[in-house]
């Protein structure tokens, strides 16, 4: 069905960003929020530019502020009518290895990508169980699958977290009108790993946007891209022996 408008966190750069632009290409109304109102403000001029029979609208935000999440998920709601599609982006990549004097940057990321994404969850679902209809989207990662060392420690495991949270919800909800998505992309070139320069199988931010809205818009309950090569080398992955493993992060 077609989902007319559509949230998204963590907009104002990277995943985010390249999702809004591929929507807007394809004639959705946006809501976008993310902490960076200025980056939001050009974004959302860029985006008319692209096509200016849209609406977008945008407002700051920042997930790990709980009742604010609630409130501008509501707002949304408010002045669209109807939100058809959440999708749930708002992330970091900041950490360390356990155990390496590193404790705040791996508990920031553990709360932006796992407690802030439950308030987000938790908005949306709300916002859909009134509606009797909707499409909850979670940006997870293809570290889910397994664990992985230093700065990915942290970061691979809230991601395995929000894939489990996402799989619960859609089991709760199933046989309703509510659809609910799990995304989980691979290496893709964004600001939150620039400075990392040897990756396996990375692609550039509108490749891999285009791949994740396309897999989006099937609503299929979990995906894997771009689809080559992860939609077979995630099945590798939770196999593969610790030491690819250790060699991969």
């Amino acid at each position: 069905m077609k989902r007319t408008n559509i949230l998204i966190t963590g907009a104002s750069s990277g995943l985010g960003r390249g999702m809004a632009i591929e929507f807007a290409k394809q004639n959705h109304n946006l809501a976008l929020c993310a902490r960076r109102i200025d980056r939001l403000e050009e974004l959302k001029q860029e985006l008319l530019s692209v096509n200016p029979n849209i609406t977008v609208l945008i407002k700051a935000l920042d997930v790990n502020d709980h009742p604010q999440v609630f409130d501008v998920f509501s707002q949304f709601k408010q002045e669209f009518g109807q939100l058809d599609r959440v999708i749930v982006n708002a992330g970091m990549g900041k950490g360390a290895s356990i155990g390496t004097g590193y404790f705040e940057a791996n508990l920031q990321t553990a709360q932006t990508n796992f407690i802030a994404a439950i308030a987000q969850c938790e908005a949306a679902m709300a916002i859909f169980r009134e509606q009797n209809n909707g499409h909850l989207v979670t940006i997870s990662s293809i570290s889910a699958v397994r664990g992985f060392r230093r700065a990915m420690t942290v970061y691979a495991a809230t991601k395995a977290a929000l894939t489990s949270l996402t799989e619960g919800i859609r089991i709760d909800v199933m046989g309703t009108p509510i659809k609910v998505s799990c995304i989980h992309p691979g290496f893709i070139r964004t600001e939150i790993n620039e400075k990392v320069k040897t990756v396996p199988f990375i692609v550039d931010t509108e490749t891999g946007c285009k791949a994740m809205v396309s897999a989006i818009q099937k609503e299929k309950a979990t995906a894997y891209v771009p689809s080559y090569p992860w939609a077979l080398l995630h099945w590798v992955l939770r196999i593969a022996p610790i030491s690819t493993i250790r060699k991969m992060s």
